[in-house]
């Protein structure tokens, strides 16, 4: 493992980032989550116990791993704290010793959860959002409003700021959305007793992960979402509030990453979408309710079904040039076990022309009429395969054919829900 390892989604999310972050920090000494919030769900099976997180990053269950959570990250305390519970139930050992949480992230609090499920619920305002608040706290940050963890430490500014924004909020929740205001007094009694838990954790993550750099330590920086769900280079306006490129590494962190750092992106078998938006290769047939049965494809966060539909090369080529990524880790390829034939989309036609790239506007990519090249499917269960050289021939051609129209290499494969089920594949080509 080099220095450093930066985990990028390659899709619109839930490409089992989880998993593979768990593969590395089985090697690495750090892991830094850099962007996102609560929305997004990480699932890890260990010795067949499923434990899911959304903001303590994945490599917690490494007993020798540290955990960091940037400034670019946004923080609800509640889930934060309801996790650590979690874990320590789990019998996770020296949390307060393992994770730190960046004094300069923003917090979702009450109001910020309220605005969103009340914008989602309006008519015609759907976009698909987890009403975790994430949107509006990242506005809050943007607008120069937003209440950061160390604000929790001075309560005489914590207090002023919040009663800033506390008129403006109340004022469109009672008066335009028609929901309960919040309540000031409740709310500082209540944050007091959030900050006296959360003070163990609180850090500088800046500075110390400067430290753990400069001293040659090995560094996992977790992404959440996909690219395709990026702020500007997304399906805009069907995307998150934060940039998921392997950039905001560094930005959400305020560190300059080790110079032999591996981008890596992770990217399912097949493709899926949790939410609205276009989907140009979405399968609203049996074989798309094969995929989402067999891959157990509902939100970890929400418990939405998710969309599925077959591999989009014109997608992945996009989320790679504008990533630069040139690595691959695929998930999930067991999911496909027992397909006779497997599509992949290698261009698009709308209004009959053609197309090899990916079109900004949204309603154009609504009109996608997916091409296809058919490639014989499997048989054969990957799920207690160990090696390459035992994957079958016909996944092995399934992946070079990836790699041949992406420009890319695929490092690893997941054939398996498990931690054990990840294989070192690109030394078989």
């Amino acid at each position: 493992m080099p220095q450093g390892v930066v985990i990028i989604g390659l899709q619109w999310g839930d490409e089992g980032k989880g998993k593979i972050v768990d593969y590395y920090s089985a090697e690495a000494e750090i892991v830094a989550r850099f962007q996102g919030g609560n929305n997004a769900g990480h699932t890890l099976v260990v010795q067949g116990k499923q434990t899911v997180l959304h903001l303590i990053p994945s490599g917690v269950l490494r007993p020798h791993a540290r955990c960091y959570i940037g400034s670019g990250v946004v923080v609800d305390p509640e889930v934060f704290l309801h996790e650590i519970d979690i874990l320590k139930k789990a019998g996770v050992p020296d949390l307060e010793s393992r994770i730190a949480l960046s004094d300069r992230s923003h917090l979702i609090l009450d109001y910020h959860r309220h605005l969103d499920a009340a914008r989602e619920g309006r008519k015609g305002g759907q976009i698909g959002t987890t009403k975790r608040g994430i949107g509006p706290a990242y506005e809050d940050r943007a607008s120069r409003r937003g209440l950061r963890v160390s604000d929790l430490y001075d309560s005489t500014a914590f207090e002023a700021k919040l009663a800033a924004n506390l008129e403006e909020k109340n004022f469109l929740l009672k008066e335009f959305y028609k929901v309960a205001p919040v309540n000031m007094d409740a709310f500082v009694a209540k944050y007091r007793q959030i900050a006296e838990r959360l003070k163990p954790f609180v850090h500088d993550v800046s500075n110390v992960l400067a430290d753990d750099i400069a001293g040659g330590r090995k560094i996992l920086f977790e992404g959440a979402q996909g690219i395709l769900l990026d702020m500007d280079y997304g399906t805009y306006p069907y995307v998150t509030s934060s940039h998921t490129l392997p950039s905001q590494a560094a930005l959400g962190l305020g560190v300059r990453l080790p110079k032999d750092t591996l981008f890596l992106g992770i990217v399912k078998a097949y493709t899926t979408r949790v939410g609205e938006g276009p989907f140009p290769t979405e399968l609203k047939d049996a074989q798309g309710d094969r995929l989402r049965e067999t891959g157990g494809e509902f939100g970890a966060t929400t418990g939405r079904p998710r969309r599925c539909g077959w591999l989009d090369l014109v997608a992945m080529r996009y989320a790679l040039r504008t990533s630069g990524i040139k690595h691959l880790a695929v998930t999930k390829a067991d999911v496909l076990t027992g397909t006779d034939e497997i599509k992949v989309c290698t261009a698009y036609k709308i209004d009959g022309k053609t197309y090899d790239t990916f079109p900004a506007n949204t309603s154009l990519l609504d009109k996608v009429v997916p091409v296809y090249q058919t490639l014989p499917g499997w048989k054969e269960d990957l799920k207690g395969i160990r090696s390459a050289a035992d994957l079958p021939k016909n996944l092995i051609d399934y992946l070079k054919f990836i790699e041949e129209n992406t420009q890319s290499q695929v490092n690893l494969i997941s054939t398996g829900a498990g931690r054990e089920a990840v294989i070192d594949i690109h030394r078989a080509f």
